[in-house]
């Protein structure tokens, strides 16, 4: 059974009589055309022998007749989720540290060290992901040209490195510098996750392993860390990040083929695995139709606009939930990091829970258009429900389970979007939208404004909403396109 968005994403039409391409180790790498294909937009696409290192592997397990027993399938999986998602749950995890670090700061005496004053504050949340958006296209264009693993880790040991350097300014503009450069560094990481699930796993099992990775990130918080002052908690973390940085240098190959934890007939098996995915492991050559299909789809505006109006709220909460906290509900510093590590457990259960409905429900966007309108009635309880702290409470909590909408987007990418320059182009369009709504989300909680923040409680109600009706249309429009074709 294949999902509304997994049908849609196809770019295969029926009635179109070109021959299958024929590779061999003589064509692969060549510029020779081979076969021709009718492209999303109706335009005519040559096949040449530029193709990636999964091809030759395909080649070789046919030529040797290898084949993948439902055994050894099992087998094979379980060795691959032993060794590749461990790390890749730990790379979400500290990344979720980082980001609630400077809300446990501002509880912790971060915005009195440096005299912070008006919207200085929010600026500080923001300045991450200025860096963030500036720096997406062209780290997304690195991760095509380079090794991914290579590339990824360097990126995840210089943030560490980053994060350390945070408890060094004795000025406010040191310290905005720092997480500027820290937005530039992290941007690497979230495509390249993307982009290793779809190396490893085949369609169907990505959607599940997304949302643990992602779900671990969320349950492991710096909350556990922040007993000590705030720059001994980025010191910390820093020391971490670095740590997992080299692991994942020694440990995460390149691509599947040169995995040391597999022997050659298993790597071909991997191959194999996948091929059902149709996009092998990425093709390190810029290819412009597939880019020009990528700005040209609909759907690719569509889903950046529900990242802008996705991540607002985000922006604001993340940054702010330490301060609503003391300063709205009069929590005392303790009882605000409690509750922060419940919500990180409440949002852990909830999007493992709505990663297994997709053993049943394969729409994976029906699955984040019933999450979204979710998280869209919970925020109004967490913005209107001002003589019950309880139900505000309830309503943050609730609305944690809100990253699985982002999970089921990045999922559909890994899984459905064909052609490597294609999967980058979409993957950074919308990444720039998820970083531009957390940019905007600090600057809706004005410091003149505080403690209740009315305008950014109606700022995350509204741009729920928005995102409740994009979502709507974006899966509308897949059901509809779906409807079309069968026609």
């Amino acid at each position: 059974m294949h999902s509304e968005e997994e049908k849609a994403s196809s770019t295969s039409y029926k009635g179109y009589s070109d021959p299958e391409p024929t590779f061999s180790r003589e064509n692969i790498g060549s510029e020779d055309v081979l076969s021709h294909i009718k492209s999303i937009d109706g335009g005519i696409v040559d096949v040449t022998g530029d193709v990636d290192e999964a091809m030759e592997y395909a080649i070789a397990a046919e030529s040797e007749d290898i084949e993948l027993s439902p055994e050894e399938a099992r087998k094979l999986l379980w060795k691959i989720d032993l060794f590749v998602l461990p790390l890749i749950c730990l790379v979400y995890a500290i990344q979720y540290m980082d980001k609630i670090s400077t809300s446990n700061a501002a509880i912790m005496g971060i915005r009195e060290y440096y005299h912070m004053h008006g919207n200085q504050y929010s600026w500080l949340g923001s300045a991450f992901y200025l860096g963030y958006l500036i720096f997406e296209f062209p780290m997304n264009l690195a991760l095509q040209r380079f090794p991914v693993s290579k590339f990824v880790s360097t990126a995840i040991i210089l943030w560490g490195m980053v994060i350390c350097l945070h408890s060094v300014p004795k000025r406010y503009a040191g310290i905005v510098t720092l997480r500027t450069v820290l937005g530039v560094l992290e941007s690497a990481v979230t495509p390249a996750m993307v982009l290793i699930t779809g190396q490893w796993y085949k369609a169907e099992e990505q959607f599940f392993r997304t949302a643990l990775c992602i779900a671990y990130g969320m349950a492991i918080r710096p909350d556990a860390y922040t007993m000590a002052p705030w720059k001994v908690m980025f010191i910390v973390i820093g020391c971490m990040t670095i740590a997992v940085g080299f692991a994942f240098l020694l440990h995460i190959p390149d691509l599947p083929v040169k995995a040391w934890f597999l022997n050659e007939k298993e790597r071909k098996q991997v191959v194999l695995r996948i091929k059902s995915n149709q996009q092998g492991f990425g093709n390190k050559h810029f290819k412009f139709h597939q880019f020009k299909e990528a700005i040209l789809d609909i759907n690719t505006w569509f889903f950046f606009f529900f990242s802008i109006a996705y991540q607002i709220p985000n922006g604001s909460l993340t940054n702010f939930v330490g301060i609503i906290f003391t300063e709205t509900f009069r929590y005392t510093e303790t009882k605000s990091l409690l509750m922060n590590m419940i919500a990180g457990a409440i949002g852990f259960v909830g999007v493992i829970g709505f990663a297994y409905t997709h053993h049943w429900i394969p729409h994976k966007l029906g699955i984040a258009t019933v999450v979204v309108l979710i998280s869209f009635a919970f925020s109004c309880v967490l913005a209107f429900a001002t003589e019950s702290p309880k139900a505000r409470l309830a309503g943050y909590f609730i609305y944690n389970i809100c990253p699985i909408g982002m999970i089921c987007c990045l999922a559909c990418f890994s899984a459905n979007v064909a052609g490597h320059t294609k999967k980058i182009t979409v993957n950074a369009i919308y990444l720039v939208g998820y970083s531009t709504g957390n940019l905007i989300g600090p600057q809706t909680f004005i410091d003149s404004q505080a403690p209740a923040y009315k305008g950014g409680q109606i700022a995350i109600v509204v741009t729920m909403a928005v995102s409740a009706i994009l979502i709507s249309c974006i899966y509308f429009n897949y059901w509809s396109e779906n409807r079309r074709r069968e026609n």
